[in-house]
């Protein structure tokens, strides 16, 4: 996905999501971790996809446009992707996002969940065949879809 996704001038914007390929080695997470960290970029939400020889980092912050920067700047190798997340005020609603996606026949290639989110509220990042109608979806079915304004602290 290109920059135009953290360029968007319209009031809501998708979730950005970096995918870091990472080789599998000790240390690189916490390279990683300490990086964003320093520059007060905060890690919302934190997957990792592990083979033999290298992982996946997947991840989602609060400020996308600092911590590309910092991925170019450090030599990271990434690719951006906008995600669809939902706000959850508790496990039960899991089953109110997947039935809304099923009925609408859209693939859910992986979810995870956010680590922390401003107002004490749960989330998930889902990655889906189709951002648009997946929200508008869920948004008939009464599920709140937040947006990168609504994860900034």
């Amino acid at each position: 996905m290109s920059a135009e996704v953290l360029q968007d001038p319209n009031p809501y914007r998708p979730v950005i999501q970096f995918s870091i390929h990472a080789d599998n080695k000790v240390g690189r997470l916490n390279e990683l971790i300490g990086l964003l960290s320093v520059h007060e970029v905060h890690v919302m939400a934190l997957s990792i996809l592990d083979t033999t020889d290298s992982s996946i980092i997947r991840l989602i912050v609060d400020y996308p446009e600092e911590a590309q920067n910092l991925l170019v700047e450090h030599n990271f190798s990434y690719v951006q992707s906008g995600l669809i997340a939902v706000e959850i005020e508790d496990e039960s609603l899991l089953k109110t996002v997947t039935s809304a996606l099923v009925q609408a026949e859209i693939n859910i290639h992986y979810v995870y969940p956010f680590l922390i989110r401003p107002r004490g509220r749960y989330a998930l990042a889902l990655s889906l065949e189709d951002n648009e109608l997946a929200a508008e979806t869920l948004q008939r079915h009464q599920i709140k879809v937040i947006g990168q304004n609504d994860i900034a602290r």
